[in-house]
């Protein structure tokens, strides 16, 4: 009896000294930018002296809370992001530890979350069809462009376009949608376009293959697509970025994680604007640290979302607090 005691209380230790000494572990999203993530961010840190395990997550809040012992830095979307935080899956992040809330831009830097990248939704046209710049407002002109029109089947997004194709200013737009009557314009808007509308969903049928296939001749995209179709598919695809809806992703480091030490030292490599300037050419990302754009060459501060002008930053409290209404006033709209 005693020899079984002994024996379960030795491999209990093996497993808690197992589970505290396991190298730190990075949890990617697994409909992220994984490559770029690696190339620009885990490969050079691991260069330092720090070995790191890569894990490819689902995206998702679920696994967040079931993966907690397992994981130490995590990638997360915005919305991902506020809601852990809120629920208490996340360290709160010691700032100085990490290099230092001023030097990231403010949409880089909140209670659990060090920016990793932004991307954008962006005006996407093929400029083999349509050779001038578009605008939100053309977009809309079916008389002055004829020709199908891409949107995400998604109110996120969507009625931030519509609005801002009504003429709302970026500064104005989660104010205008924040009424009933800002809601309504944007369904009157939406209302003009939708014989044109063809919609899209993140995967096989994305923006890109649509535009790409002729589909469309306009669409709503992710610049970071639309700018690798145009590097490695052979397509001349067009990217305004006025208007352009900005979206971030970020590191954060799971509660209690007994590598909270290096986790720190992650993010703070991460944070850093020297690491962050690779984003654009690993992968037509935008950095969120001061100073990521410095020095890049024009080809790349052109695929930038965060060294592009007129942009607005999709605001994840606003979606977080009215979602789920205007979840269901889209999909009432489109069923009628």
């Amino acid at each position: 009896m005693m020899l079984r005691a002994i024996l379960a209380v030795g491999l209990f230790a093996l497993v808690g000294f197992s589970a505290w000494a396991r190298d730190l572990t990075v949890a990617l999203r697994a409909d992220g930018p994984v490559p770029a993530l690696r190339q620009v961010y885990v490969a050079p840190f691991a260069a330092t002296g720090t070995t790191v395990d890569v894990l490819i997550r689902p995206a998702g809040l679920a696994a967040l809370s079931a993966e907690a012992a397992a994981w130490d830095v995590v990638q997360v979307s915005g919305a991902s992001l506020l809601a852990a935080c809120g629920a208490g899956d996340l360290e709160k992040l010691d700032w100085p530890a990490v290099g230092g809330r001023d030097r990231m831009l403010a949409q880089g830097a909140t209670d659990c979350g060090l920016g990793a990248y932004a991307d954008a939704t962006v005006l996407a046209w093929d400029r083999g069809k349509f050779q001038g710049t578009p605008t939100w407002q053309d977009f809309w002109d079916i008389a002055k462009v004829p020709g199908k029109r891409g949107l995400r089947r998604s109110p996120r997004g969507t009625l931030e376009i519509a609005l801002l194709a009504d003429g709302v200013a970026p500064a104005d737009v989660y104010r205008t949608l924040a009424s009933k009557d800002g809601v309504e314009r944007a369904f009157r808007r939406l209302d003009q376009l939708s014989p044109y509308i063809v919609w899209w969903t993140p995967g096989d049928h994305d923006a890109v293959h649509m535009l790409g296939s002729g589909e469309v001749l306009m669409t709503s995209a992710p610049s970071s697509l639309a700018v690798l179709a145009n590097r490695t598919g052979g397509h001349s695809f067009g990217v305004q970025w006025s208007g352009g809806l900005v979206r971030v992703d970020y590191w954060a480091i799971m509660k209690g994680t007994a590598n909270l030490a290096d986790a720190q030292r992650f993010l703070a490599f991460a944070g850093d604007p020297k690491i962050e300037v690779g984003l654009p050419e690993a992968g037509a990302l935008g950095g969120l640290a001061k100073g990521a754009n410095a020095g890049l060459p024009p080809d790349m501060v052109a695929v930038s979302p965060t060294a592009a002008a007129g942009t607005l930053f999709i605001d994840e409290a606003f979606w977080r607090d009215n979602g789920e209404k205007l979840a269901q006033r889209f999909d009432a709209w489109l069923a009628h």
